[in-house]
């Protein structure tokens, strides 16, 4: 292999090792950016849940209301 050929070859690899330093790079950033939008997706649910729950309980309120309503009426 030729001096040149060898350079060439330098240059290539480090040229790689580069690159793959960037998909590295890139990964542990994905990586972290998927912890953190499973944690917001998480909260996001129990939030859900409880203002689901917090709906159930308004409208059982309500329609005894209603019915509280209803029956003075008569």
């Amino acid at each position: 292999m030729t001096q040149k050929e060898k350079t060439s070859v330098e240059v290539d690899l480090k040229a790689l090792e580069i690159r793959v330093d960037e998909l590295i790079s890139a990964c542990d950033f994905l990586k972290k950016e998927n912890q953190t939008l499973k944690i917001k997706q998480e909260n996001l649910v129990n939030e859900r849940a409880s203002l689901i729950e917090k709906t159930e309980l308004a409208r059982t309120r309500i329609e005894s209301m209603i019915s509280r309503l209803k029956s003075l009426e008569t």
